[in-house]
């Protein structure tokens, strides 16, 4: 399941619009990430040749199983990481950026340390 921090990117971010609307257009990622649409088609093409997402006539995206897995893992590492460090005094918005850099290195084994330290904290 190793593939490059930008396709990881890509497949959150189209969980992520999936998620608060219902539909994913390209252009929609576009102006989530405010990148190219260029870059984002290039992108697109990559991640459905490669079987992570298919593309119907009318320009809707999906995510297939293994882009979804993908998607689901960082979308999780994201969540928890962001809310650990708000937790522990970091200021909301560097949480939010330093977890987007962490959930891409971060090794199953020490995020699910990170979790059961946060249940624990719950309990």
């Amino acid at each position: 399941m190793k593939i490059h921090e930008s396709a990881e990117n890509y497949l959150e971010t189209i969980l992520i619009i999936k998620n608060r609307k219902g539909v994913v257009r390209a252009i929609d990622i576009v102006n989530e990430l405010d990148y190219s649409k260029p870059s984002v088609s290039v992108a697109m093409k990559n991640l459905r040749e490669n079987g992570y997402i298919e593309v119907d006539n009318n320009g809707y995206i999906s995510l297939l199983a293994k882009g979804m897995e993908i998607a689901e893992t960082i979308y999780e590492r994201h969540t928890a990481i962001s809310n650990w460090l708000i937790a522990i005094g970091v200021n909301p918005e560097t949480a939010v950026d330093d977890a987007c850099r962490i959930e891409h290195v971060i090794s199953a084994e020490s995020f699910e340390a990170v979790k059961r330290f946060i249940s624990d904290i719950k309990k």
